[in-house]
């Protein structure tokens, strides 16, 4: 009866040590993220934002298939742009 004691008591010490380390992993990688968006500047040259591009990816996957089986694989699409 003694080892069990011992053993459920290391087992539940264990088991708060793991939930403590996920805990801390979650929370310094939130801050990680937020840091990085915040200091770290975005250094695209397409003249476009996060915010102002509405992209379906469900089209941009029809083109980029279409395209590739139209030119049978040696085609690439470099932009998709909506005529005025």
């Amino acid at each position: 009866m003694e080892n069990l004691g011992t053993a459920l008591g290391l087992l539940f010490i264990g088991m708060i040590m793991v939930v403590i380390v996920l805990w801390l992993v979650v929370l310094l990688g939130g801050m990680i993220i937020t840091l990085t968006n915040k200091y770290v500047k975005d250094n695209r040259n397409d003249g476009t934002t996060k915010k102002n591009k509405k992209t379906n990816t469900r089209k941009i996957a029809a083109i980029t298939a279409a395209v590739d089986v139209i030119t049978q694989g040696q085609g690439r699409v470099e932009s998709i742009q909506k005529k005025k």
